[in-house]
């Protein structure tokens, strides 16, 4: 059993407001009862920030997980990087903060890996300035599996009161009829009910399926993929003794989901999701990746320009994902039941 797993923290992009919630959340004694956290960044981003701040954080570089201090009024922090704060200007990324960013990302994945560390959160990054640093990832969730050799893998967003899980993730509109097969949504259906099982302990989740289009697709006169892909998907996923039920009418579903009906719904695109879920969660939604061999959260945010450097930041989100990695470290160390 983990009392106090080790939860990496990686610090986003250095001119977004990842620094700033991080600085905010580990003024918080909660955070320390229940984890020993970890950022990934760079001391000196952090420490001028702490200044501006008024945080009075004694910020402790580590060069090994097992050597960090661990308690509140410390920011441990693996120096990952040492950007010239000079040459740093807020709201304006670059390569060479396309560097940095991933190279906390990277590092965070192999230490998790190898057990170094129990899970890994991370903040909000720029994915041109990753593009410009020659890294063409469409986000995050693409870099994990890359890193994790992981073909299969699903993105949810959680909240104490919704969570929704997506078969497509970062496509056009327009493309994703075409990306939508029977497999994949039935992989979708698999990966998350057996994560919702194995990392947050919901013995018998309830799935609830998405249709894509209009009032279902009203029996082919709206479309028909409900027929001709989706609905194989659920009755394939309800033989095999998943208890999920669908396609079900967007623009109803969600009501219900927040009644507390079902633990998840799946839905077929990005929007289709994250619009009702926002809603809802807009300042403590954390966003999980499902199906890779380590734990991953994170803020269900940006990198915030408009108001980075301004201290107005909020962190809920951030101490949102962080709790949710521990309780997934923990279910996976098989200490929830």
């Amino acid at each position: 059993m983990i009392n106090r797993p080790i939860i990496g923290i990686t610090m986003g992009d250095p001119v977004g407001i990842g620094p700033e919630i991080i600085l905010k959340t580990l003024c918080e004694k909660m955070i320390y009862e229940t984890c020993k956290p970890l950022v990934l960044g760079d001391v000196g981003v952090l420490s001028a920030l702490n200044q501006s701040l008024k945080t009075s954080l004694d910020i402790y570089s580590v060069d090994n997980p097992e050597k960090g201090r661990y308690k509140q009024g410390t920011l441990d922090v693996a120096p990952l990087s040492d950007i010239d704060i000079g040459l740093l200007q807020v709201a304006r990324p670059s390569e060479a903060t396309g560097r940095a960013m991933v190279k906390y990302i990277t590092e965070g994945i192999d230490w998790t890996l190898k057990g170094m560390i129990q899970g890994l959160t991370t903040c909000p990054i720029n994915k041109m300035a990753m593009h410009k640093a020659g890294f063409p990832f469409e986000g995050h969730t693409e870099l994990l599996a890359e890193r994790t050799k992981t073909s299969d893998y699903v993105m949810m967003l959680a909240g104490d009161k919704l969570r929704v899980a997506l078969v497509t993730i970062h496509i056009a509109l327009a493309d994703v009829s075409r990306k939508l097969t029977r497999d994949k949504i039935l992989k979708t259906i698999q990966i998350t009910q057996s994560a919702l099982k194995d990392s947050f302990g919901i013995l018998r989740p309830r799935l609830a399926v998405a249709a894509l289009n209009p009032h279902g697709g009203e029996e082919g006169l709206f479309g028909r993929e409900e027929t001709i892909t989706i609905l194989p998907a659920i009755e394939q996923a309800s033989r095999d003794g998943i208890d999920v039920a669908g396609p079900y009418p967007a623009d109803a579903l969600f009501y219900w989901a927040l009644k507390g009906k079902w633990d998840v719904v799946i839905c077929m695109y990005h929007d289709q999701g994250l619009i009702p879920f926002k809603m809802v969660h807009f300042t403590d939604g954390v966003n999980t990746t499902l199906g890779l061999p380590i734990v991953r959260t994170s803020v269900d945010h940006g990198t915030a320009y408009d108001i980075a450097g301004t201290g107005r930041a909020d962190p809920g989100s951030l101490i949102a994902a962080i709790s949710m990695a521990v309780h997934q470290a923990k279910g996976r160390q098989g200490s929830i039941r």
